[in-house]
């Protein structure tokens, strides 16, 4: 009979609480928190050690890291931190702009009465998260809006690649939500449902494309803050 290791056990109990994905969340805190600074080291064991895992679903997490962009990673120095450009970020959330831009158009052809009723009820949740100002309920509450959406596009393929995407700037859509955003996103989303319960297909595309791009020029702004002053993105709230 084989021995039974204590020590494997609880490890594997740990792991099963702490997933890559929950790794990724709180190392993405860290990154534009300024916790983890660009050009930093991420250490496989030194990380395994934090979250009480085995170095597998670290691994995982990094991976997915820097398929967000968050790090790099190169051959004999490791994954470090990297910052995304002004630039990019302004390019990424344009792509998300038209992308979204288009499944608000497709649920204004498409969207049944119960898929509206759902989104108006997601942002309904939206606003008492704002009211009360919990960053977490918002924008759990502001995805599930979206998800309604483009699942109202009947698109899967636009679908998954909005999805995807937006992910990718999940990170940068938490630094830069306050009260005052929260507010601004729950009155557009009221803009972009009222067109899509009329039909209006060009308003519903033109009040998500204005979505969008003002949160894209928020986030610019931080990473343009970062690039002039090296500052952390916590310092820049």
């Amino acid at each position: 009979m084989y021995r039974i290791d204590k020590a494997v056990i609880l490890r594997q109990k740990a792991e099963a609480k702490v997933s890559s994905e929950k790794i990724v969340q709180i190392l993405e805190d860290d990154i534009l928190g300024g916790t983890l600074r660009p050009g930093e080291k991420l250490d496989e064991q030194s990380l395994a050690n934090r979250f009480s895992v085995s170095r597998t679903p670290v691994r995982e997490a990094i991976r997915q890291l820097a398929a967000n962009g968050l790090i790099e990673i190169r051959r004999n120095m490791g994954a470090t931190v990297r910052q995304l450009t002004a630039g990019e970020v302004v390019d990424m959330f344009m792509v998300l702009a038209e992308l979204e831009g288009l499944a608000a158009r497709l649920c204004a052809r498409r969207m049944t009465m119960a898929e509206i009723d759902e989104a108006k009820a997601r942002n309904d949740d939206c606003l008492r998260a704002a009211e009360t100002g919990d960053q977490v309920a918002f924008l759990e509450a502001n995805n599930a809006f979206h998800d309604v959406l483009l699942r109202g596009t009947r698109s899967a393929y636009l679908a998954t690649e909005a999805a995807r995407l937006g992910r990718r700037l999940a990170a940068y859509r938490r630094v830069i939500t306050h009260p005052r955003q929260m507010m601004s996103s729950h009155a557009e989303h009221q803009r972009i449902i009222a067109a899509i319960s009329q039909g209006e297909e060009d308003v519903a595309q033109a009040a998500m494309r204005t979505h969008v791009d003002v949160i894209a020029g928020s986030a610019a702004d931080i990473v343009l803050a970062l690039e002039a002053n090296a500052a952390p993105l916590s310092a820049t709230r």
